[in-house]
């Protein structure tokens, strides 16, 4: 986009990947939700379709902000005019060092996780993000334990209601069709894979949307379809290896059968996972889907920036830092400004904003086949107990919820083929006095949608 609107400037992408990613196929859903397929396409592309644009591909070694300059792994230095850090984040990984536990973080681990779980016959998946809950779904013919540290999975794009409703799909044997979803695709083929480098664990490669795993054949060693176990309210207290677990004399449990017959475990594994409610359960590796950490460390020394609670760098509306001529978009910033009544920021979806006007938080994503729309304050943040839900649910097509407070709509999420989206954006938008329709708003004998064209 810069080099369009700047074509007489020289711009320089500087990145550790060979690859760079490449919106094709962009849809306007509605004023906020838009919907695009990203292709990772050798960066050569780039710079042939725009002579202004030069892709240095080396890691960032320090920033001289006070200097203007920028100084990479391979041992040259850039001056600059403006700089933007788009960095990303890191996977905060429950142990750093163990070869037992991956992190999900871009498309290399993402494959290397594919030929781990080829051999596997259980493994424990830890953290309730995104990753987490598709990695669950699209995994078969290896047992899961799944160890979440809330009440509900999927805490962060939604609540209880929407996972009760979501949980069916995860013991179903049969699996569906694949529903379109235009979000991401990633495609690394021929001279593509062979050119990519091997990113070293401390340097964060790509990031993975939603549509992550199609391409990778995630299946374990085993012949059936799901299996998966849910620990709530927990954490990982520790992890032990083969060795260090039969010295302990502890007894590790099989995958339950019922909630009420979980007997002790004979097969010896090759590391064990003990849950802070006392659980133990062996497995052949532990997949920490955890979240992340802004990438600010190349950034910060010698430089003053305002840093935020999460660890990003402080940003404006404008996507300013607090130093001069130094922006930053994506996981790598935190929103420093007094955010409109329903907009908030979702780490890894701040990246997705940076165009945006904040106006309102809106996503589009797909889980567990479904598509899935969160709008607003879509989880009541920050409302306090002032608010009120709306729903409605028809088992295994939809799910409706609606927030709503003194009459106004404040948020909504929306699971399956609604088509409610835009109408809803533009409720929670004009923030218009609901009051009148009450319950009528959800009814679904009334087309809502012609209501409020």
């Amino acid at each position: 986009k810069l080099a369009m609107e700047f074509p007489s400037e020289d711009v320089f992408l500087m990145t550790t990947s060979p690859v760079i990613k490449a919106i094709t196929n962009f849809k306007q859903v509605s004023k906020t939700l838009e919907e695009f397929d990203v292709e990772e396409q050798p960066s050569s592309l780039l710079e042939k379709r725009y002579p202004n644009i030069k892709v240095i591909q080396s890691g960032v070694k320090q920033l001289k902000s006070d200097e203007h300059k920028i100084f990479t792994e391979d041992g040259k230095e850039y001056m600059y005019e403006k700089l933007c850090l788009c960095a990303g984040a890191k996977p905060k990984l429950i142990f750093e060092g163990n070869p037992y536990v991956l992190g999900i973080r871009d498309t290399d681990s993402a494959q290397a996780f594919q030929k781990n779980l080829a051999q596997s016959e259980r493994i424990v998946v830890v953290g309730n993000g995104g990753i987490a809950l598709e990695l669950v779904y699209e995994i078969h013919g290896c047992e899961v334990i799944w160890a979440i540290k809330d009440k509900a999975i999927g805490n962060t794009f939604f609540d209880a209601g929407a996972a009760e409703f979501l949980i069916p799909k995860l013991t179903a044997e049969k699996r569906e069709t694949p529903i379109e979803c235009k979000r991401t695709k990633y495609t690394m083929e021929g001279s593509e894979e062979k050119e990519r480098r091997r990113a070293a664990s401390d340097k964060p490669g790509s990031a993975l949307g939603p549509d992550w795993h199609e391409g990778l054949c995630l299946k374990g060693t085993k012949e059936f379809s799901h299996k998966v176990h849910i620990e709530t309210l927990c954490e990982v207290k520790k992890i032990y290896l083969q060795q260090e677990f039969i010295q302990l004399q502890r007894t590790s449990l099989t995958f339950p059968k019922e909630e009420k017959n979980v007997e002790p475990d004979e097969v010896l594994w090759p590391v064990y996972v003990e849950l802070t409610n006392g659980k133990i359960y062996g497995c052949d590796f532990i997949v920490s889907a955890t979240g992340v950490v802004p990438n600010v460390k190349p950034f910060l020394d010698g430089n003053y920036f305002a840093v935020g609670e999460d660890g990003g760098l402080n940003v404006d509306k404008h996507m300013r830092t607090s130093l001069p001529d130094i922006y930053a978009a994506g996981d790598i910033c935190t929103a420093s400004w007094e955010p409109s009544p329903v907009w908030h920021q979702v780490n890894q979806i701040m990246g997705l904003c940076a165009q945006q006007h904040f106006e309102l938080f809106a996503h589009v994503t797909k889980f567990f086949n479904y598509k899935v729309v969160v709008l607003g304050k879509y989880n009541a943040q920050g409302l306090g107990l002032d608010h009120e839900l709306m729903l409605r649910c028809t088992k295994g097509q939809e799910y409706v919820k609606v927030v709503m407070q003194n009459g106004r709509m404040m948020g909504a999420v929306l699971i399956g083929e609604t088509d409610l989206e835009e109408t809803f954006e533009n409720l929670i938008l004009n923030q218009m006095d609901l009051s009148a329709y009450g319950e009528d708003l959800l009814n679904p004998d009334i087309d809502i949608e012609d209501y409020f064209d």
